[in-house]
């Protein structure tokens, strides 16, 4: 039996939450970001029209596009919808991933015998409109690879699906870009030697490519061929990354224990921007030397920077920690994770601010995590 994999993704995301609340947006070119020394967060179809794209400098990009709106960005209000969709979906469906803030993975293998799954995938996408009044494109295949590349082949408001029998036909033609794993620096290394389409990567022998690329060459191979085994993996609200310190004395020592706090944030939001997650939930959890544990928890709009996990934490902790008592343990757990990047988060920040995160992740990843960080994060010595 084949597979029914579905990649459902939301149009255009940001800017169609911003058209749900401002209906003078419809239609003209919008850039979701954050001041004139920001970048572009996300922009519409009528904006890219004119050469626009993400992680452009807001500057670069009026001066293609000098008739756009511009529109700071409200992840409170982008996240709010998302869990909005996520329901939607998760209620409809066998098993769902949400691969981030606006797509996901749905498996419906041996659902055609009860509804037929390109109908079942429609009314799902129905649904979500109907609920949330945001657009959403869907493709239906027999793995993910191809429902992703095929989701994207056909926004806006895309309904595709591609059978077993035209995935070849359908993914030869297009260009080796449309490949997920492939990124800026594969792309030019393959069109060096002239390959430039799905087809001509999938007609090379694997062990060339694995030569040129490394390991993930016969990765590459495979997709290209329209092969991808990998599962649709179950959305969880409980996948987390967490740190806890047990101190060798009870202590009351405020001072070292909002260091440590802040020392954690910054070391789990590296993890998280390392494997691309953002976070949704902060939770702080602190143990007296009684033994009570307490925990406090609020939700934010979705991130991977330490400076705002940080200060969360902190006021959590603030919050949290009421008694005159003294601590055994602290902890900091962020929840509610779901793929993306830090980029989603800079609506009000500078270009500089991103390169400062940029520069800082670089020097971690070549030197280790411990190479840099911020002071309130370091105990002095004395």
């Amino acid at each position: 039996m084949n597979r029914a994999i579905v990649h459902m993704d939301l149009d255009t995301f940001f800017v169609s939450c911003e058209r749900l609340s401002n209906s003078k947006l419809n239609g003209v070119p919008v850039i979701i970001g954050g001041g004139d020394r920001g970048v572009v967060a996300s922009c519409s179809y009528e904006a890219r029209y004119f050469g626009v794209r993400s992680a452009m400098p807001i500057k670069m990009a009026m001066r293609l596009c000098p008739e756009a709106k511009v529109v700071k960005g409200d992840m409170e209000y982008y996240s709010k919808l998302s869990h909005e969709v996520t329901q939607v979906v998760q209620e409809k469906v066998p098993l769902m991933e949400k691969a981030s803030i606006d797509e996901f993975y749905l498996d419906l293998t041996g659902m055609d015998q009860f509804f037929g799954c390109y109908k079942w995938t429609n009314e799902i996408a129905q649904a979500v409109t109907h609920h949330t009044g945001l657009p959403i494109s869907f493709a239906l295949s027999t793995n993910k690879t191809v429902s992703k590349i095929g989701s994207g082949e056909s926004k806006p408001l895309g309904r595709l699906e591609i059978e077993q029998s035209g995935i070849r036909p359908f993914l030869n033609p297009l260009s080796v870009r449309k490949i997920p794993m492939v990124g800026d620096v594969t792309f030019q290394l393959l069109s060096r030697i002239g390959i430039r389409t799905i087809q001509t990567l999938s007609e090379m022998p694997v062990r060339v490519l694995e030569q040129m690329i490394g390991k993930n060459g016969a990765e590459l191979w495979k997709k290209a061929n329209g092969i991808d085994l990998s599962p649709v993996v179950p959305y969880s609200e409980r996948k987390s990354v967490s740190k806890e310190h047990t101190f060798t004395s009870d202590t009351i020592d405020l001072i070292e224990i909002r260091r440590l706090i802040s020392g954690m944030a910054e070391s789990l939001s590296y993890q998280l921007r390392k494997e691309k997650w953002l976070t949704s939930t902060v939770v702080v959890k602190i143990r007296y030397s009684n033994f009570d544990t307490e925990t406090r928890q609020i939700k934010i709009p979705y991130t991977s920077l330490d400076h705002t996990i940080n200060r969360v934490a902190l006021e959590l902790f603030e919050k949290l920690y009421t008694r005159r008592m003294r601590l055994r343990l602290v902890g900091l757990r962020l929840t509610d994770l779901v793929h993306g990047t830090y980029q989603m988060d800079l609506f009000e920040d500078s270009e500089q601010l991103i390169s400062l995160y940029q520069s800082m992740d670089g020097i971690k990843n070549r030197f280790g995590k411990a190479a840099v960080g911020r002071a309130s994060g370091y105990k002095l010595k004395t």
